[in-house]
């Protein structure tokens, strides 16, 4: 027996009555709810979202860090780096998306959701590793995908295709040793070759 799929709009309801004033945006597009809280309030939401008896997201599917930097082709005026959640409610058959802005761009922190869903762990530390985003609380962060010596975050938009340094082994001083990067960038235009008559054609 398939379990039938609720309604966004009652979705939409049941996340802001248990949030009430912590819900500073709610949209519904595509069938998909949306809350955005604060920063003090991510906490707090993320406790409610899980134990309100009407929303029960008792699980969490993924966690990602986003970068607005040039969102809009640099017509976005707001907090450049935001946190999205999604989570799931197994016994409601529903769904929500979760979101927190960082307040401050050059040091982007938000509490660590790691408590209420140890799903989060991994999750956190990427979104550390590639934006630069602190988890505070979070008992483990540390980068996850890169290496440890790694400089930057690779997917902040401000970070260079090419990185800032290249690894490679010293076999004089029989280590990996780290060096500024020696990549000369370069456009590569594929070349196309159009052949008259090609499969019978005219």
């Amino acid at each position: 027996m398939t379990a039938v799929a609720v309604n966004p709009d009652t979705i939409q309801n049941a996340v802001t009555a248990a949030l009430g004033a912590r819900v500073r945006r709610i949209t519904s597009r595509l069938g998909e709810v949306t809350v955005v809280v604060s920063a003090a309030d991510y906490l707090e939401a993320a406790q409610l979202l899980r134990d309100a008896p009407a929303c029960r997201f008792e699980q969490l599917m993924d966690l990602c860090g986003v970068d607005y930097a040039e969102y809009k082709d640099g017509a976005y005026d707001g907090p450049r780096y935001a946190v999205v959640t999604h989570l799931l409610s197994v016994s409601l058959n529903q769904r929500v998306r979760l979101k927190v802005f960082a307040p401050d761009d050059d040091f982007p922190v938000v509490a660590s959701v790691n408590d209420i869903w140890s799903a989060a762990n991994w999750f956190e530390r990427e979104a550390f590793d590639l934006f630069g985003i602190v988890f505070e609380g979070h008992n483990d962060l540390r980068r996850i995908l890169t290496d440890y010596g790694f400089i930057g975050h690779p997917f902040r938009k401000d970070f260079p295709t090419s990185g800032h340094v290249e690894m490679r082994y010293d076999p004089e001083q029989k280590r990996v040793i780290y060096q500024p990067v020696s990549i000369e960038p370069r456009d590569i235009t594929p070349r196309i070759i159009r052949e008259d008559k090609y499969g019978g054609l005219q």
